[in-house]
Order: C-alpha cells, then sequence, then structure tokens
C-alpha cells in the first residue's frame, strides 16, 4: 500500500480507422474483447478497484457512440468513482486533458486493453514511483519498464517492441505516474512522438544527433535516455521496474488477444483443478 493514493487515468479511445481487434471480433471497440468471460475493459477498471493504491480518476473514452453500443461500459461507471470524459485525438492528447481535468497528483496512467494487468502490479508500480519521488532527482513523470529477457522468457513468440540500452533492454508497461503539475509537459511532449511509438530509433533523433548515434551504435545507457527525455519534455522524468512480464501485453491485437485468452483459460483450469497442475515436488499429478 502505498502513502498516497493515486488517480486513475484509464485511456480506452480508438485510433483513427478504429481498432482491428474490435472489427475482428465485430464489436465496436476492441476495449470491449471478451477475456475470461468480461470484457477486457471491465478487467482493468475491476483491478483498478481492487488496488490499494489507486482511488477513482476518470475513463477516458470510448466515444459516446461506442458508449450508446455497449451498455456494460454505462454499467462500470454507476458506483461514481470514475468519470467518463470524451476521447481527444489521440492517446497523449487524451491522457493531457483527462490530467487537467482532475487537476491532482500523483496519477496513474493506463489502456483499457491492459487486460492482464493485476492489483499487485499497479500497487508495487505504485509504491517504487512515489519512491522515485522522495530521491534527489525527483521526478514529474514515472514510466515502468519490464525487462526484455522476462518478456522474451514468459512469451518466447509474441511479438514486441523493444528499447535496447546499452545497460539493458526494455518492453512498455503501459504504466504511467504523473507525481507533480509539471509531468503534464511530458505529457504534451508525448503527443509530439506518440506517431514513432513504434519507431524507438525515431524516438532517439527527436532527443538529439548524440543520443541517436548512441542508441543506433548500442552505447545509449537507459539513464543517459532519460536524461535526454527530460530536457525535450521540460520536465524530469524517471523510470522504475516493472518485473512482471505480462504488464508488456496489451490486449490491442488479435495475437495479444489469443494470448491473454490461453493465459487466462489456463489459470482458470488451474485454480480448479490445482492437483492436475502441480503433483507433489512440481510433477503432475495423477488423474
Amino acid at each position: 500500500m502505498t502513502s498516497q493514493q493515486f488517480q486513475a487515468i484509464v485511456l480506452a479511445g480508438e485510433r483513427a480507422g478504429g481498432n482491428a481487434l474490435g472489427k475482428s471480433l465485430g464489436l465496436p471497440a476492441g476495449v470491449l474483447a471478451p477475456l475470461a468471460g468480461q470484457p477486457c475493459i471491465q478487467r482493468v477498471i475491476t483491478t483498478l478497484r481492487q488496488s490499494c493504491s489507486v482511488a477513482g480518476g476518470i475513463l477516458c473514452g470510448p466515444s459516446a457512440s461506442v458508449l450508446r453500443e455497449a451498455p456494460e461500459i454505462s454499467a462500470l461507471l454507476e458506483p461514481g468513482d470514475y468519470k467518463w470524459l470524451a476521447p481527444a485525438h489521440g492517446p497523449a492528447a487524451s491522457a493531457f486533458a483527462a490530467a487537467e481535468a482532475l487537476n491532482s497528483h500523483p496519477l496513474l496512467l493506463t489502456g483499457a486493453d491492459h487486460g492482464l494487468l493485476d492489483a499487485a502490479t499497479v500497487d508495487r508500480f505504485c509504491k517504487d514511483a512515489l519512491a522515485t519521488v522522495s530521491e534527489r532527482d525527483q521526478p514529474d513523470m514515472v514510466v515502468g519498464l519490464v525487462p526484455h529477457e522476462r518478456v522474451r522468457e514468459a512469451f518466447p513468440d509474441s511479438k514486441r517492441t523493444v528499447l535496447r540500452f546499452s545497460d539493458g533492454a526494455f518492453c512498455g508497461s503501459n504504466l504511467f505516474a504523473v507525481t507533480s503539475e509539471a509531468g503534464h509537459r511530458a505529457l504534451r511532449y508525448w503527443s509530439e512522438v506518440e506517431s514513432f511509438r513504434k519507431r524507438p530509433w525515431k524516438i532517439a533523433r527527436r532527443l538529439g544527433v548524440l543520443t541517436l548515434l548512441r542508441y543506433v551504435t548500442g552505447r545509449l545507457t537507459v539513464g543517459h535516455a532519460f536524461q535526454a527525455l527530460s530536457r525535450q519534455a521540460g520536465c524530469r522524468v524517471g523510470w522504475v521496474l516493472v518485473p512482471e512480464p505480462r504488464a508488456a501485453v496489451d490486449v490491442d491485437t488479435v495475437a495479444d488477444w489469443a494470448l491473454a485468452c490461453r493465459l487466462l483459460e489456463d489459470e482458470t483450469a488451474a485454480m480448479a483443478h490445482p492437483r492436475r497442475a502441480s503433483g507433489p515436488a512440481g510433477e503432475a499429478a495423477d488423474p
């Protein structure tokens, strides 16, 4: 449990042209994709409600037209701890609008497609993010990074965007903490570079020629990368490790949805038949 409670910003907007996952499933939005009997967006809100670190917030999106087609989303808002806000023209602009509307700190940002997120991961990230604020170089925004090695070991066939630095390779966790009003500047900067989200080297180029050269030659450390990012964003941006590999999986493609469904089905089966999952000394038990 953290000493301060966060308010959450859950991004649920659709990019222009709609979501391929939603279209493939015949749904008005990808965040409605079913996972273990619940829409993905419901799993995320439920996880945040189970967290000791989060006390309500804003659901930014989906659009009003999607809300009219999806009464289950309106039902999620009935308790009143989460307010709906219309999405802006992109995730970064939506995050900035929601942060301005809440006008409080600390804030937790995540996506409504983060269907494998669990409360323990949320609590650990929030605790670690606040711990960085007590240090000398107090960050205004904190980014969660998952070690790529953990993700590769857990999901060897899954394709993920990887940030490769000289002192380690990481995947994003879709977990961000805004710890001060100055952190809103990072959200503005995010809107400038979000079109490069799948091409890390282009982001490195925006951070300066020297930073780009260090990145493409494998000599850029994660610390130097965040120092350069802080200069460009006009605020202090830090990072923390998120050890849970599932935090790197957003359910926004058909492949990731299939992966998430398989993982949750295996979990359900293991809970229903624990002796079959493992017997004495970790060996499979006899039926």
